[in-house]
C-alpha cells in the first residue's frame, strides 16, 4: 500500500496548485484525477482547465476577432472581403490551446515530484483512499495519507424542465463543441456562463435569448454596473428576458421548443440549440462521503471552517466544494493555504478581495463591495464614477462602452470596492484589489500616477470623483 504525506483528491486549479505547493514544501505528494478528455486520455487541470475557463476564453477571442473583422474593421480603414468562420477551425486551436496548459500541468508535477493517480477516489476509513482507474484495464489500489485535501470541483447544475440529451440540449460542455453555428440560440441562465457562451455564439451570428428566473440583472454586481451591463448587452443583440420561468422544453428533430412563464403568461420559442446554464453543483458524488464521517450540507458542500478544515482531523476541503464563490482563483488560493497549513505555517486567504470577472465584451469586474450590500448594512459611502466614453485610450481604440465605479468609506476614504465595466476590465480589476488588500484609500489611488494614454487612467479618475475632483470629466 502506498503511503504519502498529502493526498490530493482533484486535478483542477485548487487540486494541482495544492499538491505543487506541498511539494515545494517538501512532502511526498500525490493528486488523484479521474478526467478523461475527449480523445480518452487522462488529462489534468480539471474543469477550468478542459471544459471551462480556458476553452470558453479561447472561444471568446476568436469570437471577438471575427465580430471585429465582420463589424468594426472598417471603421479603422480596413476592408475585407465577406468573413466567415469555420467552426473546425476555431475548435482545433481551441483544443490546441487547452491541451497545451493540460500538457503544461503534468510537466510541472514531473518538475515537483508530485505522482498522479490516474483514477476516482473513493474515500474510506482512516485516511485510506481506495483509486479506481478511468483509462485503460480497471483496476483499483488502496492508497493511505497523512493529510488529505480533497478538490473535487463542481458540475453543472440540471433543471427538470430542460432535461440534457448532449445534442440538441447541452450544458456549458457541449456548448463549447458545437459543430456549427445555430442560426437560433436559446439559453437558460443569464449568469456568468450564460453571458459569456451567449456572446460566443452571437458574435457568430446566433440569434441569442437568454432566459433568467430572476428579477434582477446581475444581482451580485454592484446595481450601476449591471445596469449599464444590460443595456450594453442588449444593444449588442442579446436578447435577455428576466424573470421568466423555464416549465418545459420538447426536441423535434433539429428544433427545441423552449415552454416557459414570464408575467404570468405563457409563452415559448423555438431554436435549434439549447444551452442550460443555471450554476453549478458540488462534485462530491462517488468521493462516499459517510464512508468517511465527512459532513455535507443540505446541497452538498463539504462543510469546512474558516481554515478549510472539515469535521474530520487532517482532512481539508477546498473550491467548489465548500462554501464561497466558485472561481479558480479562489481555489487556488485556499488550495496554498491549506498546504502551508499543513506545513505549519500561518497562511491566510482574504475572501473580500477576491476578484470576480465575467468575460463578455465589455467585461466586468469586480472586487470587494457593492454600494447595495454597504447601504444594507448601514455604511455611509462616497462613490466616484468616470465613463471609457472621455477616456483618450478608450476613445482611440473605439472601445467606450463602459464605467469605472469606486466605492470609499465616507469618513475614512477606506476603498471598499472597485467596479469596473469596460475593455480589458479583467486585467485593469488588479489594481484594484492590491489596493483593497492593502486597505489603501481612494486617495491612494488618485496619487498614484498612471501613465498616459491608458485604460488604467479611468480607475485614477473615478477615485479623484470619489472627491469631487476627477479632471476629465
Amino acid at each position: 500500500m502506498n503511503e504519502y504525506d498529502v493526498l490530493v483528491i482533484g486535478g483542477g486549479p485548487g487540486g494541482y496548485v495544492a499538491a505543487i505547493r506541498c511539494a515545494q514544501l517538501g512532502m511526498k505528494v500525490a493528486c488523484a484525477e479521474q478526467y478523461l478528455g475527449a480523445n480518452g486520455k487522462p488529462a489534468l487541470g480539471g474543469t477550468c482547465l478542459n471544459i471551462g475557463c480556458i476553452p470558453s476564453k479561447a472561444l471568446l477571442d476568436s469570437s471577438h476577432h471575427y465580430e471585429f473583422i465582420s463589424a468594426h474593421a472598417a471603421e479603422h480603414g480596413i476592408t475585407v472581403g465577406d468573413a466567415s468562420i469555420d467552426v473546425g477551425v476555431m475548435m482545433k486551436r481551441k483544443d490546441k490551446v487547452v491541451q497545451t496548459l493540460t500538457m503544461g500541468v503534468a510537466g510541472l508535477f514531473k518538475k515537483h515530484k508530485v505522482e498522479w493517480l490516474q483514477g476516482q477516489a473513493r474515500l474510506l476509513d482512516n485516511r485510506r483512499v481506495e483509486i479506481r482507474s478511468t483509462a485503460g484495464p480497471e483496476k483499483t489500489e488502496t492508497v493511505t495519507a497523512r493529510d488529505i485535501i480533497i478538490a473535487t470541483g463542481s458540475a453543472p447544475a440540471r433543471i427538470p424542465p430542460a432535461p440534457v440529451d448532449h445534442d440538441r440540449i447541452v450544458d456549458s460542455t457541449g456548448a463549447l463543441a458545437f459543430t456549427a453555428v445555430p442560426q437560433r440560440l436559446g439559453v437558460i441562465g443569464a449568469g456568468v456562463i450564460g453571458l459569456e457562451l451567449g456572446s460566443v455564439w452571437r458574435r457568430l451570428g446566433s440569434q441569442v435569448v437568454v432566459l433568467e428566473a430572476l428579477d434582477t440583472f446581475l444581482p451580485t454586481a454592484d446595481r450601476a454596473i449591471a445596469d449599464e451591463a444590460f443595456k450594453i448587452l442588449t444593444r449588442q443583440g442579446l436578447d435577455i428576458r428576466m424573470g421568466t420561468k423555464v416549465t418545459g422544453t420538447a426536441v423535434a428533430g433539429d428544433a427545441v421548443t423552449v415552454r416557459y412563464e414570464l408575467k404570468g403568461g405563457l409563452h415559448e420559442i423555438t431554436v435549434d440549440r439549447l444551452i442550460v446554464a443555471v450554476g453549478r453543483k458540488p462534485n462530491t458524488e462517488g468521493l462516499d462521503a459517510a464512508a468517511a464521517g465527512l459532513k455535507l450540507d443540505p446541497r452538498g458542500f463539504i462543510e469546512v471552517d474558516a481554515d478549510c478544515r472539515t469535521n474530520v482531523a487532517n482532512i481539508y476541503a477546498i473550491g467548489d466544494v465548500v462554501r464561497g464563490p466558485m472561481l479558480a482563483h479562489k481555489a487556488s488560493e485556499e488550495g496554498v493555504a491549506v498546504a502551508e497549513r499543513i506545513a505549519g505555517q500561518k497562511p491566510h486567504v482574504n475572501f473580500d478581495t477576491v476578484p470576480w470577472v465575467i468575460y463578455t465584451w465589455p467585461e466586468i469586474a469586480w472586487a470587494g463591495k457593492t454600494e447595495q450590500q454597504l447601504k444594507a448594512e448601514g455604511r455611509d459611502v462616497r462613490c466616484g464614477t468616470f465613463p471609457l466614453l472621455a477616456s483618450g485610450r478608450a476613445r482611440a481604440m473605439g472601445e467606450t462602452a463602459g464605467m469605472v465605479k469606486i466605492i470609499a468609506d465616507a469618513a475614512t476614504d477606506q476603498l471598499l470596492g472597485v467596479h469596473i465595466l469596460g475593455a480589458n476590465a479583467s486585467e485593469l480589476i488588479a489594481e484594484g484589489v492590491l489596493a483593497l488588500e492593502f486597505e489603501g484609500a481612494a486617495e491612494d489611488l488618485a496619487r498614484t500616477i498612471h501613465a498616459h494614454p491608458t485604460l488604467a487612467e479611468a480607475v485614477h479618475e473615478a477615485a479623484l470623483a470619489v472627491d469631487q475632483r476627477a479632471i476629465h470629466f
